[in-house]
């Protein structure tokens, strides 16, 4: 279930992030910013919070969240942008990246406080 809220959480945050700078700033539709929402929040989650922020830290993990979010937002933006170049694109992809870095940094820490994605390791027990 803590899975299930992390997810909601993020999501709530993407959709608003994505919607706010694609949606109002560059005239994205919201089918393409929910689109673009879901598949960066899977892949995010899976690669940034439970595979990046158990091993490293928030910063290397928001750095990789602001990289992979840059990638699917260009990536996923060239053929659902209606007549933008690949330069207003990529801008576009660029406001969007640092404003998800933000709320990533941010989200980290409710993943850190509920220890979401924490490897418990099995200590061996010594008989005194």
């Amino acid at each position: 279930m803590t899975h299930v809220k992390a997810l909601a959480i993020k999501g709530i945050m993407t959709i608003i992030v994505l919607y706010v700078v694609l949606g109002l700033g560059f005239g994205f539709t919201f089918g393409d910013t929910l689109l673009m929402t879901i598949v960066l929040g899977v892949i995010s989650y899976l690669l940034g919070d439970l595979y990046v922020l158990p091993k490293w830290n928030n910063m290397i993990a928001t750095l990789a969240d602001f990289g992979l979010a840059f990638l699917v937002i260009w990536l996923m933006g060239m053929p659902l942008s209606m007549g933008m170049t690949g330069g207003e694109v990529a801008l576009a992809a660029l406001f969007g990246a640092i404003v998800m870095a933000i709320g990533e940094y941010c989200f980290h820490f409710y993943m850190m406080s509920k220890e979401i994605g924490k490897k418990h390791y099995l200590e061996t027990r010594t008989d005194s």
